[in-house]
């Protein structure tokens, strides 16, 4: 079999905050089951790091700088993936940030809303709108919203369920991402794109201080499920490792 065939027949992902934590752990996920994989992020050295440790582990990895609050960073970023591979099978959109604290919302620094639905919804609108039509060129195209049931409306709204601190910028723009999702399974349901959001759960990454009970691999297990799930799969669902999570 030629290179080129073998590399056309590879799948191919990016995904996005890939240089540390679940982001980390899902291009890993990924790369060992054979897929070439973009690690997506902001810093140089972290990036190449990731990339570096990700090929010592026997991935076919590649760093994409990006940043999914800048228009530009992510028009480069499409356009490396498409000079490096022609298409994209999976796009994991992981990137996301608390928007620090505190957030209680009568007292908030609506500053910290702004920043974390700008990271956390704009920034996956924006980065899923560059790479759908690399996806498109995918026989069967899938994208993972990296979402946490304190979005959950349903979950936030039942007296004693467990939904973490008040967190008026982070769970709302949750909240915010799961309806995003929605709306594009909507618009995508007559094409071969499959778009769901996960949970990873509470996971230990420094997004949390690492407070979190589960590793980062745990947290990696469902986003890289729904990448990888087969044709007729579900699209415009929100799952955990223990399935279906309320909206």
């Amino acid at each position: 079999m030629s290179e080129t065939n073998i590399v056309n027949r590879q799948k191919v992902a990016l995904v996005t905050g890939a240089n540390k934590g679940i982001g980390y752990e899902i291009a890993a996920g990924l790369g060992a089951l054979g897929w070439s994989v973009g690690v997506g992020a902001r810093n140089e050295e972290r990036r190449e790091a990731a990339v570096e440790k990700l090929r010592a582990a026997g991935a076919d990895a590649f760093g994409v700088p990006l940043d999914v609050t800048d228009d530009e960073s992510v028009t480069a970023a499409a356009r490396l993936v498409e000079e490096r591979t022609g298409r994209l099978d999976a796009l994991v959109n992981n990137a996301g940030i608390t928007g620090g604290g505190p957030q209680e919302p009568t007292t908030v620094d609506v500053n910290r809303v702004r920043a974390a639905v700008e990271t956390n919804v704009i920034g996956v609108v924006r980065v899923t709108n560059a790479l759908l039509p690399l996806l498109r060129r995918s026989s069967s195209p899938r994208i993972v919203n990296v979402s946490s049931s304190v979005g959950s409306l349903t979950l936030q709204s039942t007296p004693g369920a467990e939904t973490g601190p008040i967190s008026v910028a982070y769970a709302s723009s949750k909240t915010f991402l799961n309806a995003v999702t929605v709306q594009y399974a909507k618009e995508l349901a007559d094409t071969d794109i499959l778009i769901n959001a996960v949970c990873p759960g509470f996971t230990a990454t420094d997004l949390n201080g690492f407070r979190g009970v589960r590793t980062p691999q745990q947290g990696a297990a469902s986003a890289i499920r729904l990448a990888t799930v087969p044709d007729g799969g579900p699209t415009g669902r929100f799952f955990d490792d223990e399935g279906e999570v309320p909206w």
